[in-house]
């Protein structure tokens, strides 16, 4: 029953039913994450890197309350060109409310990873995920949550450079989600290449995370995997140039009372205009990356099992 909920575009049908590899993308970045027109232009560059990975990309949104599991051109400028106060940021639990209303609603990486899974996708790129925010424990996204009951593997640049990383990365170990850094030994911190926390485990190549996800899948486990990928050298903003900035505009949005929802997309706006747009190239240049390496990772986990089977 839930499966018919799904409106699945063709193209990405037919790699199902046919055992081709699939990299789900969220939409939150589109219509809450980037202004109108590098919104849009990112969406295709990404949706182009996983193409070029060998992948099929699926973004994943809701118009008119469908479950849409891909998205044409027209359908990428409408969700481009919406005002952010028309389409809802849908977490768990939005997702209902927005189908029964048939309204519009753009995926975070919690319900990217749920209508993912349940299209049958198990490989998702994204930014960043959320985490515990700086100062409010109580705060937590529901990625953490989501990463440890739902199994998609989730390739990322870490967490948002905006939170609480320790907790975060505690908050992970108790949902039991394994930390992964692709050619890295120290977890990337979004815009920059690295922090001063390990990962738990350092992978060099798409073989090595595909073989992992493989004996993932054969034990029966249910959580998610993080893939952490840092942003390409030539765009990273230095821990130490970025971490004044961030720190001014978490600041702000205390002083503002900005919370829930609304903060992420705030800090990241304001984080945009004081660094003088240097922090939004890093976002861009690293969804590209991390739509790239998904494509081949999941390209990597499909030769597998045609091999193992």
């Amino acid at each position: 029953m839930t499966l018919n909920l799904l409106k699945v575009l063709p193209e990405i049908a037919d790699a199902l039913a046919e055992n081709r590899p699939v990299v789900a993308l969220e939409s939150t970045v589109i219509t809450h994450g980037l202004p109108w027109p590098t919104n849009i232009e990112t969406a295709k560059a990404m949706e182009a890197a996983v193409r070029e990975s060998g992948s099929v990309p699926a973004t994943i949104a809701l118009i008119n309350g469908e479950l849409r599991i891909g998205l044409t051109d027209d359908d990428l400028e409408f969700m481009a060109k919406l005002p952010s106060d028309d389409v809802r940021k849908c977490s768990r639990r939005d997702l209902p409310s927005v189908i029964a209303n048939k309204g519009h609603g753009s995926t975070t990486v919690a319900a990217t990873m749920i209508l993912a899974d349940l299209a049958g996708i198990q490989f998702f790129a994204t930014g960043g995920i959320g985490g515990v925010h700086r100062g409010h424990n109580f705060d937590v996204s529901a990625d953490l949550m989501e990463l440890g009951k739902t199994p998609t593997t989730v390739i990322c640049s870490g967490a948002k450079a905006i939170l609480d990383i320790p907790n975060t990365l505690e908050v992970l170990e108790t949902q039991g989600v394994p930390v992964l850094g692709y050619q890295c030994d120290k977890l990337p911190l979004f815009y920059s290449r690295e922090s001063e926390f390990e990962v738990n485990q350092r992978v060099d190549s798409a073989n090595e995370i595909a073989e992992i996800v493989y004996a993932k899948h054969q034990l029966g486990l249910k959580n998610g995997t993080l893939v952490t990928v840092p942003v390409p050298a030539e765009e990273e903003v230095p821990a130490g140039d970025i971490q004044s900035i961030i720190d001014t505009a978490v600041k702000e949005a205390d002083n503002e009372g900005i919370k829930g929802a609304k903060i992420t997309p705030w800090l990241l706006s304001r984080i945009a205009e004081l660094s003088s747009n240097q922090s939004m190239k890093a976002n861009i240049a690293l969804l590209k990356n991390n739509g790239r390496v998904a494509g081949q990772i999941a390209s990597a986990y499909q030769e597998l099992v045609n091999l193992k089977n």
